[in-house]
């Protein structure tokens, strides 16, 4: 190979083990060129630990300067803004223009606020996590005030909503000096979990009322606004703040570029992670559905694509054939409790809780974060 340039767009969790893999054992005549305006990539396991004050802001986020600067990757600081494939160039938002012989799309997703009325201005959305935990430390900043905000609502019933509401609560709990107390609503409207096993659902809810974050089942939210939120049937509840964590769709930017989307804006890959119509483009995690096998929007299925990805690239650059990535659907769920507890559920049957849960859920993240410990300023 005489060379080969690999841009890749987008720090995400896949392409920051792309970056490592390829700096521990380099593909010869390679050079590599990072896209992003961010130099920060949170770790999204470790967010609901994050918001419970478990975890600093360091421990979850990955430094994607330093982690260029050590591994030989050339850092273009901006976001991208369109993407040429006949000339095979991305250009930014500062008017770059970063030729390839190889795409790669790891650009995460933007929340979907569009079914909720005044969300956009009222709401407080869960993505993407840098925008959402600056947000986050103003409203812990306005709540340890003695007027500060004491009803405090989570959208979302899933695996993410039950997080967060918990770690919230923990978070929250003796903040204020005064005792007043805080509450926390969980608005679900397609059930609790219902992705995942009845064992798991009965802990959840358990875990909920043991720690007085109010379930509201049901409820489909149709409007935020400055009191409050309004259910498809009328109910109202009151808050101070509410933070969304439901619909997302991909970044609208992709939609300009001509690549295939589906109805959310999402690329359509194939089974090798590579565009339906274009092999030099790869796109991975959120931003992307693999056509014949599509996933939820979450990020274990991100981290595991990391190794089929780096694979890939690999085999591009030679001229081999690649090889299809097939996801395990019967993934292991952790769910915290803020409590040094966690739930964790696999397939139809499996699910447990204790402390021990909660610490084999740190061991996964610490290990997985420690893969890049060298790589912090």
């Amino acid at each position: 190979m005489t060379g080969h340039r690999l841009v890749l767009v987008g720090g995400g969790h896949a392409h920051v083990q792309v970056i490592r893999a390829l700096a521990q054992q380099p593909e010869p005549g390679m050079t590599i060129t990072l896209v992003t305006d961010r130099l920060l990539t949170p770790y999204s396991g470790m967010l609901p630990g994050h918001v419970a004050g478990l975890y600093s802001h360091a421990e979850m986020h990955i430094d994607l300067g330093r982690l260029a600067e050590v591994c030989g990757v050339t850092l273009v600081r901006s976001a991208a803004a369109a993407i040429d494939r006949d000339r095979r160039t991305v250009t930014t938002e500062d008017g770059a223009s970063v030729p390839y012989d190889t795409l790669s799309l790891n650009v995460g997703i933007t929340p979907d606020l569009s079914g909720i009325a005044g969300a956009e201005e009222h709401g407080i959305p869960v993505k993407p996590i840098s925008s959402f935990i600056a947000r986050l430390d103003a409203l812990l900043a306005a709540a340890a005030q003695p007027d500060g905000p004491r009803r405090i609502v989570l959208v979302g019933g899933g695996a993410a909503g039950v997080e967060l509401a918990l770690a919230l609560k923990a978070r929250l709990t003796g903040l204020d000096p005064k005792g007043r107390p805080f509450w926390i609503g969980l608005a679900a409207s397609n059930g609790l979990v219902a992705t995942l096993n009845d064992g798991v659902r009965r802990r959840a809810r358990a875990a909920l009322a043991r720690h007085g974050v109010t379930l509201l089942d049901d409820f489909r939210v149709v409007e935020i606004n400055a009191q409050g939120l309004r259910a498809q049937d009328k109910r109202f509840v009151t808050a101070d703040a509410v933070l969304v964590s439901t619909a997302a769709r991909a970044p609208s930017w992709l939609a300009t570029t001509g690549l295939p989307t589906d109805r959310h804006g999402f690329v359509q890959t194939t089974r090798c992670l590579t565009c339906i119509d274009d092999p030099a483009v790869f796109a991975v995690g959120d931003c992307a559905t693999v056509v014949e096998d599509p996933t939820p929007k979450a990020g274990v299925f991100a981290v595991r694509q990391g190794a089929a990805l780096t694979a890939n690239l690999r085999r591009r650059a030679r001229g081999e054939a690649l090889a299809p990535h097939r996801p395990d659907r019967n993934y292991l769920t952790i769910l915290m409790t803020g409590d040094g507890s966690a739930i964790a559920g696999r397939g139809g049957w499996f699910a447990v809780e204790g402390r021990w849960v909660w610490r084999w859920k740190d061991w996964i993240d610490r290990r997985f974060m420690r893969r890049f410990s060298a790589f912090r300023s």
